[in-house]
C-alpha cells in the first residue's frame, strides 16, 4: 500500500469518528515522522518493535516532553489499531519523565491590571470571557450562538476536551458586551446570505448530513466570534466562515501583559489557571471547580490546592523571625 493511500485512510477514519482537524493534522504528522525515521518502510512490517524504537528515539535523541511522546504513541496506536488493524503488544519504550510543575497564576491585582490595559472591544471581551468562565482558548473561540443562553445566564461548552459538554455561569459584567457581539455576528451572517446566497460554518459532516445539511447554514450554529473573511475549509475544500484564530488572542494578551508591566510568561491558559485558583481561594469546593473546568479526574484539579498553599505561604520562613 502506498504511503499516500495509508495517510488518506487515516484522515478518512478520523473524519468519520468526528476527531478535530488539529488532532488529524497532529496524527498524520507523527505518521510521516515515523515512516521517515524507519527509512520509509511500510508500518505493518515494523510492528511493536518499530514503535518502541521510535519512542526511544524521541526521548533519548530528541529529548521530548512526556506529553509529546504520549501524543506520538497515541497517533501510532491509532495507525496500527484502526487503519492497519494490528494490535500493538509488548511496547516497552523508555518513557519521558513528566515534570511536576505548578501552573502559572496571576494575582487578582495582576488580573485587574491586565484588563485595564487590554484594548477595548473584542480583545477585552475575549480575555474577560476566558478568565470569567475558565475556558480553554479553543472553547471560547468555538462558541456558537446556540451555546450562549442569555435568559438563563449561562454558557454551554460543547465537545470540550475528552468530548465532554459542560455548563458555566455567564459573568454579569460581560453580558452586555456579549449581547452586542452576538448582534455583530448576526450582521455578518446576514451579509453572507445576501452576498453568497447562504452562510456556512463547519459542522461535522455526519451530523450536518443527518439534519439535511441545515445546521451548517443555520443562524443558531453560527460562530459568536466569526472571522472577517471567509476561507476554504481544508477538510472538504468548500468556502465557509471560520471562527477567529488563537493567534489573535495571543496578540491581544501579549499587548495587555506588556502594557500592564507583568513580568511573567502569560498565555491564555494562565487565565484559566487563575480562574480556578481564585475560586478555590474564595472557598468554592474542589468538586465544583472540577466540573467548571471540565476535568475528568479530580486529581487534575487538586493541583490548584498546592498553588493556593504556595501563594498563601503556609510555612513561615525563619528569616522573618530574625
Amino acid at each position: 500500500m502506498a504511503k499516500g493511500k495509508l495517510e488518506e485512510q487515516m484522515r478518512t477514519l478520523m473524519k468519520r469518528r468526528g476527531m478535530s482537524y488539529r488532532t488529524e493534522e497532529n496524527y498524520v504528522s507523527w505518521y510521516r515522522r515515523y515512516v521517515k525515521f524507519h527509512g520509509m518502510k511500510y508500518p505493518a512490517d515494523l510492528g511493536s518493535k518499530g514503535v518502541e524504537e521510535f519512542l526511544n528515539y524521541l526521548v533519548m535523541e530528541r529529548n521530548v516532553a512526556a506529553g509529546t511522546q504520549n501524543q506520538a504513541f497515541n497517533a501510532l496506536v491509532f495507525l496500527y489499531r484502526e487503519v492497519l488493524e494490528i494490535e500493538l503488544t509488548g511496547v516497552d519504550a523508555k518513557r519521558a519523565k513528566k515534570k511536576k510543575q505548578l501552573p502559572m497564576v496571576l494575582s487578582r491585582d495582576e488580573i485587574r491590571g491586565l484588563f485595564e490595559h487590554t484594548k477595548a472591544g473584542l480583545p477585552s471581551l475575549m480575555l474577560r470571557l476566558l478568565y470569567g468562565c475558565g475556558l480553554r482558548v479553543s472553547e471560547g473561540l468555538r462558541l456558537r450562538v446556540k451555546d450562549v443562553d442569555f435568559k438563563n445566564d449561562c454558557i454551554w461548552v460543547r465537545d470540550g476536551k475528552g468530548g465532554k459538554d459542560r455548563c458555566v455561569s455567564m459573568p454579569e459584567n460581560i453580558k452586555p458586551e456579549l449581547e452586542r457581539q452576538v448582534k455583530k455576528a448576526r450582521l455578518q451572517y446576514e451579509e453572507d446570505v445576501e452576498n453568497h446566497g447562504e452562510s456556512r460554518v463547519y459542522v461535522s459532516k455526519a451530523l450536518d448530513k443527518k439534519m439535511g445539511g441545515k445546521l451548517s447554514r443555520s443562524w443558531e450554529w453560527f460562530w459568536v466570534f466569526p472571522t472577517a473573511l471567509r476561507g476554504v475549509d481544508p477538510r472538504d475544500g468548500e468556502e465557509k466562515r471560520h471562527h477567529m484564530l488563537e493567534g489573535a488572542v495571543s496578540k491581544w494578551l501579549k499587548y495587555a501583559v506588556t502594557k500592564a508591566g507583568i513580568e511573567k510568561r502569560v498565555t491564555a491558559h494562565v487565565l484559566r489557571h487563575s480562574f480556578a485558583t481564585h475560586l478555590l481561594q474564595a472557598g468554592v469546593d474542589l468538586r465544583s471547580i472540577q466540573e467548571l473546568l471540565g476535568h475528568e479526574n479530580l486529581k487534575t484539579t487538586e493541583i490548584y490546592t498546592h498553588v493556593v498553599k504556595a501563594m498563601a505561604g503556609k510555612v513561615k520562613s525563619p528569616l522573618d523571625d530574625l
